[in-house]
């Protein structure tokens, strides 16, 4: 993120961000392990939200001291064909989707939620991407959270 950050235009007004579906994806592999509990599944979850939460926070403190109006982007559903992998899936997805709402709401930033928008198949390209439709549902949010004032003083 830091390197990212350090390509922002010196203009920007606002940023908005989208974070955590690559996290999500690299856990997907837990889906198939075996436990012994259930505590020990949750207790594994409990360690992956730790380990993003900290990593989520250190990013928005970055972000905040730059003193540019900031939303932040839930994490959309997944589209996996099969429902129950999909379902439990979009389970897992929400550790992730917590500490976005959480630590949108201790920073006073707003939130879009992804989750919400996407409504169909033809939202996605694949199981885990937006289509281009998907990504024109994501642009509109972003314009409707955005005030028109705000984007004609940047033009």
């Amino acid at each position: 993120m830091s390197h990212q950050l350090s390509k922002l235009p010196s203009d920007a007004s606002h940023i908005v961000i989208s974070v955590g579906g690559n996290d999500a994806l690299s856990h997907k592999g837990l889906l198939d392990d075996e436990a012994d509990s259930v505590a020990e599944v949750l207790a594994r979850l409990a360690d992956i939200q730790r380990s993003f939460r900290e990593a989520y926070k250190s990013m928005l403190d970055q972000v905040t001291a730059l003193g540019i109006p900031t939303a932040l982007c839930t994490i959309y559903n997944s589209r996996y064909p099969d429902l129950a992998e999909r379902e439990i899936a979009n389970v897992g997805l929400t550790i992730f989707n917590d500490v976005i709402t959480q630590e949108a709401a201790i920073h006073g930033l707003p939130v879009i939620d992804l989750r919400t928008i996407f409504h169909s198949d033809d939202d996605y390209a694949n199981a885990v991407e937006p289509s281009s439709k998907g990504g024109e549902k994501i642009a509109l949010a972003i314009a409707h959270l955005i005030p028109a004032s705000s984007t004609q003083d940047a033009g």
